[in-house]
């Protein structure tokens, strides 16, 4: 059966922060993340047919994943790209990551080709210091990468485990804000000052032996406790080159009242200048949003939206009948680039 369209459905993250940063046994970064339900992005490939037009391609960074992985597979891109809902770009939520690997899971299942997701990752230049991104396009979930080796690819995945169904995350965000990428970002990691070893194994040890089994016994508090604890000491340590521990002024103000409404833990993802709260139910976490709603009413740009973990990776379809997928398409994806 020939493959005329494929539809790949990919998730956002949360990046919470790094445990390793000084690397002093080989292996730098070392990060804890999770995946986010409800926020994502969706792409669809098309082949054309043989003596056609092929349609102009959409000036983004899908199109030039697409030649990149073309011509590292040999292939003549006679392929156009639609896309639907998308991450924000430039919000900690590994919306470039994700959009390179939908492009390569699009291109595998349409071809044939094996293209597993640490490759593409590699041969786009993503995953350069997380795992993260590529443990939440394959299973979802809360993911703990194994830092940056010798080997030029992203860090292995090393624990993945389920976020409890009941519990909620509350995403801020900075609409009047960008977070840190491409050489900016290169710039601020070569800049920092040296991570102190004490610190990098405090944090590990936070991950390892309070946050992690507080997950697995379903303790929204501990886990909180843990993550608000990483992101102080990462955040802290960052801050010369995003101007405090959160880069956004108005999301840490937010986050500093979120625990007087019960929010189990605090952070920002990456860069930011997303910010997130971490609740053991949807009602607190509902009730929390629309107190701050109603708190910063007078700050149009920030925003505030109650998500679930995702326990999955990402969702790819194949289809053959090409007016059928058009018009399924069009159900998902108003816009198309």
């Amino acid at each position: 059966m020939t493959v005329d369209r494929v539809r790949v459905e990919v998730p956002a993250r949360l990046h919470l922060g790094f445990l390793d940063m000084e690397g002093g046994l080989g292996r730098r970064f070392g990060s804890l993340g999770l995946t986010l339900d409800g926020l994502g992005t969706e792409l669809m490939l098309i082949r054309e047919e043989p003596g056609g037009d092929v349609p102009v391609r959409p000036d983004c960074r899908a199109a030039g994943y697409l030649d990149r992985l073309c011509g590292a597979l040999g292939l003549e891109n006679r392929f156009s790209l639609r896309l639907g809902r998308t991450i924000p770009s430039h919000s900690g939520l590994g919306s470039g990551t994700q959009l390179a690997l939908a492009v390569g899971a699009a291109l595998s299942a349409m071809t044939g080709r094996p293209l597993p997701p640490r490759r593409v990752a590699s041969l786009l230049d993503r995953g350069a210091r997380s795992g993260i991104g590529v443990g939440a396009f394959e299973q979802g979930g809360v993911i703990l990468d194994g830092g940056k080796g010798a080997l030029d690819e992203p860090p292995p995945v090393i624990s993945r485990m389920a976020l409890p169904e009941a519990w909620r995350l509350l995403l801020v965000f900075d609409d009047a804000n960008r977070g840190l990428s491409g050489t900016a970002e290169t710039v601020a990691f070569r800049d920092l000052p040296p991570f102190p070893a004490d610190k990098a194994a405090y944090l590990c040890r936070m991950a390892l032996m309070v946050g992690l089994p507080a997950l697995a016994e379903g303790d929204a508090v501990r886990f909180g406790a843990a993550v608000t604890e990483l992101q102080s000491v990462v955040g802290d340590h960052f801050a010369p080159a995003q101007g405090g521990r959160f880069s956004s002024p108005d999301v840490a103000e937010v986050l500093r009242w979120l625990p007087s409404v019960g929010a189990a833990g605090v952070g920002q993802s990456s860069w930011g200048p997303t910010g997130f709260a971490i609740f053991g139910d949807a009602a607190s976490a509902e009730w929390a949003a629309e107190g701050a709603q109603a708190r910063w009413r007078t700050r149009p740009n920030l925003r505030f939206v109650v998500c679930r973990g995702r326990n999955h990776g990402a969702v790819v379809e194949t289809f053959s009948d090409r007016s059928a997928v058009a018009a399924g398409y069009e159900t998902v994806a108003k816009k198309t680039a």
